[in-house]
């Protein structure tokens, strides 16, 4: 059976979609199980059951600072030993990421995988089309952002779910590989244009201050989300290559439409006055 972690995330349930949509059995397993879950909290290893789970499906339990990220990705390895798990799928981050402020737990749960004894693929994952979208700034002008004119190749989410789902399907096909899922660079300027907006490029300090101004976001975000910030803007994050399609069997889906899909649908949410700000951390799984 396979079994995908982090049921109740975008990235997660879109993965049990494609492998439903596959006719292939899988179980969903999060900390708040709905009809049909298994409740999996990585922060109470010992009542993590894998029991009766063939591959795994680990996607990045995020949204902590790396030590606390890094204990529950080794609880849920620990517990696909001892309950006798064959494969882990891992959701990781893309090659050309490292100096992201999120990279280092992804790396070091690589390496976590690597020395278990469990047969593994490693996903690294392009940051998300969707993500990028969001992360523009709505203004009474049209659109402003950090990043400039550096490009990111953004992939979408939905492309992602289905290239786990691929791996997943026949995981011996796939042991041992780590595949490089990125999209297609893109840029702000891109987005705007295809809006029929203008853009308009704030600085790092800027975009930092607001970031820190932003009472929404946990303390360990802004970081993160400055350093993105920073990598596209100055060309680290616009690396393409052949997995993803090889993977799919098909093309990829246009990342800049769901990018502007994205920022048009978070204008709509946000349009109370001309100048209603979105917020930066708003998609992030």
């Amino acid at each position: 059976m396979i079994m995908v972690t982090g049921a109740n995330g975008q990235l997660a349930s879109l993965t049990l979609q494609e492998l439903a949509e596959r006719h292939v059995a899988a179980l969903g397993g999060t900390r708040s199980p709905a009809a049909g879950q298994r409740r999996l909290d990585f922060d109470d290893p010992t009542s993590v059951d894998l029991t009766g789970v063939s591959t795994l499906v680990l996607i990045s339990a995020g949204y902590a600072e790396d030590d606390r990220v890094i204990t529950r990705h080794q609880a849920a390895l620990d517990a696909a030993v001892r309950n006798g798990v064959c494969h882990v799928v891992y959701t990781s981050l893309a090659g050309d990421a490292d100096h992201l402020g999120f990279a280092l737990a992804h790396r070091a749960t690589e390496q976590l995988i690597k020395s278990s004894g469990l047969g593994w693929t490693v996903l690294r994952n392009g940051l998300y089309a969707e993500l990028f979208g969001a992360l523009l700034t709505w203004t009474a002008d049209g659109v402003e952002s950090p990043f400039g004119d550096g490009a990111l190749a953004a992939v979408a989410r939905a492309d992602l779910a289905a290239a786990a789902a691929v791996v997943a399907s026949n995981p011996t096909m796939h042991a041992g590989k780590t595949y490089d899922l990125v999209g297609e660079p893109i840029t702000a300027v891109d987005i705007a244009e295809s809006l029929g907006v203008a853009h308009r490029t704030i600085g790092l300090g800027e975009y930092r201050a607001q970031l820190l101004a932003d009472k929404t976001l946990l303390s360990f975000q802004p970081p993160m989300l400055a350093s993105i910030a920073t990598s596209v803007r100055h060309g680290f994050l616009c690396t393409t290559g052949p997995d993803l399609p090889h993977l799919l069997g098909r093309p990829i889906t246009d990342p800049l439409t769901v990018a502007a899909d994205t920022a048009a649908a978070m204008r709509a949410a946000t349009s109370t006055t001309p100048t209603t700000k979105s917020s930066p951390g708003s998609s992030r799984t």
